[in-house]
């Protein structure tokens, strides 16, 4: 079951896939990734262009099925995974931006020694 944190990139409350429900959406995330890069060498486009024809669909519709929530940019899956996230911070509660963060990029809180060696 998907935990809802903050993301950073996107700024607000979002459901973060676990590593089991990640495996289920990277293959569809490198599939589309792979149909860009074809699509660009097939037409000689630009990146925009070729992300304009909406590669990416499949990995946004099992997002949705997993979490329940309607994503529209399939690169924001790329950092919806809970495992790339450290710990809620003790002061705020904002999780850390990576496990081996060592002070809250949202209130500047230092990281408890205790939590930095469990990372």
């Amino acid at each position: 079951m998907p935990k809802t944190i903050y993301c950073w990139r996107c700024r607000v409350d979002i459901p973060m896939l676990t590593e089991e429900e990640w495996e289920t959406v990277a293959p569809s995330l490198a599939n589309a990734v792979a149909q860009i890069k074809q699509y660009r060498d097939a037409h000689g486009c630009s990146l925009a262009e070729a992300r304009a024809k909406g590669f990416g669909r499949q990995a946004l519709v099992a997002y949705e099925q997993i979490t329940g929530f309607k994503e529209t940019n399939p690169d924001a899956l790329f950092h919806h995974r809970l495992s790339i996230y450290g710990p809620p911070c003790h002061a705020c509660g904002k999780p850390l931006r990576t496990p081996q963060a060592r002070y809250c990029a949202m209130c500047s809180a230092e990281r408890p020694a205790a939590q930095t060696h469990m990372a």
